[in-house]
């Protein structure tokens, strides 16, 4: 498997962004965690992660706060997408992913994590918070105001034409053109598929039909594109279209605002946290594995359910001590308060709340 490297990438481009990301976060006054926030003493050694491409430029930020630590230290991820760093982790391939859901209770119950230890458990830390953009193309509109039901419909297919009477209704002031809709959905087994489509299946079930899916229903319509990035690039270059990404991946694009209750709220990290902050964690679940069930049809006021919580997904027991110390530091690094806001400044991500850390650090630390 050929991974990405982040710390010492190969390519000069990919070399100069990792460093400008660095340099942003100096910048802007964040400092790498203290000893006593991560870990007591240097790591060195190679740390290898694969899993959702929502978190790239996240990780990208914790990579550099936890090299100012341990200079030593690498860390490899490569953002294949989420079903991936999964099923790379089952296989032992890499020593954590990063998903944009997390393990269900069967696939844990199941077992054979070859990434781990015999007989360990996992940790699974809600590290990266983002809302997912709905994203169009389309000439002289700016933002529409959708409600659950007619996005559904889109991208069912009932609704064709950006100037249907379901869009028309409430967008009373927007010129809508008689302009074929191209909905543009992941190729790939994506967890941010798989958050689109349970806020689909939670708000407008008898429209979306498919439920919650990582991997896009055969025979939906749609154009198919690779990744997070290939989704943008899509709809960028096709006048009509309209898909869902990771915001930090979005900005400068026409955007909808949702319904929530009576309002229309656009996607923003604040409108994200407090989606979240309406949401628990999932019963039966271990101290270490932090995994949320969603609340999509919240009606609180300024949530904006179309979201998704990233996991970082390690071991409690690695067979190798150095993995697992590097696994820990990183993890640290990730949820710590400097982390969190580099991330938002780099990411435009919703940083935990000081609650979810605590809770994240309980977990991390049983990880040996």
């Amino acid at each position: 498997m050929k991974l990405t490297r982040i710390a010492q990438l190969g390519a000069v481009a990919a070399v100069a962004a990792l460093t400008l990301t660095a340099c942003a976060a100096n910048e802007g006054g964040q400092t790498a965690p203290s000893a006593s926030e991560s870990q007591a003493a240097a790591l060195s050694g190679k740390l290898v992660g694969q899993g959702a491409s929502s978190q790239q430029v996240a990780i990208q930020a914790w990579t550099a706060a936890f090299n100012q630590s341990n200079p030593d230290a690498v860390v490899e991820y490569d953002p294949a997408g989420s079903g991936t760093g999964r099923e790379s982790f089952l296989a032992g391939a890499v020593n954590f992913a990063g998903s944009d859901r997390a393990f269900k209770k069967d696939e844990i119950a199941e077992g054979g994590f070859g990434a781990c230890a015999a007989d360990s458990g996992i940790v699974e830390i809600p590290a990266y918070v983002s809302p997912i953009a709905i994203i169009f193309n389309v000439p002289g509109v700016e933002s529409l105001n959708l409600d659950a039901a007619t996005v559904a419909g889109i991208f069912a297919g009932t609704v064709t034409k950006w100037n249907d009477p379901a869009i028309a209704a409430e967008n009373k002031d927007a010129t809508l053109p008689d302009l074929a809709i191209n909905p543009v959905h992941r190729s790939d087994k994506s967890g941010t598929t798989a958050n689109f489509t349970d806020y689909l299946s939670a708000n407008a079930k008898d429209v979306w039909t498919w439920g919650s899916v990582e991997e896009w229903p055969a025979g939906v319509v749609g154009e198919a594109a690779e990744k997070t990035s290939g989704v943008v690039e899509a709809i960028k270059a096709g006048e009509g279209s309209i898909g869902y990404a990771d915001s930090s991946q979005a900005s400068g694009i026409a955007s909808v605002k949702v319904k929530v209750g009576s309002a229309f709220v656009e996607h923003s990290p604040k409108g994200a946290a407090i989606a979240l902050d309406a949401s628990k964690i999932e019963d039966g679940r271990t101290d270490g594995d932090l995994a949320f069930a969603i609340d999509r049809t919240t009606t609180a006021e300024g949530a904006y359910p179309v979201f998704l919580v990233s996991y970082l997904i390690g071991c409690e027991q690695y067979e190798d001590e150095n993995v697992a110390a590097l696994t820990k530091g990183f993890f640290q690094t990730a949820v710590s308060e400097a982390g969190q806001d580099s991330a938002a400044k780099n990411a435009g991500s919703a940083p935990i709340s000081d609650d979810l850390r605590e809770k994240s650090l309980a977990a991390i630390a049983l990880i040996k």
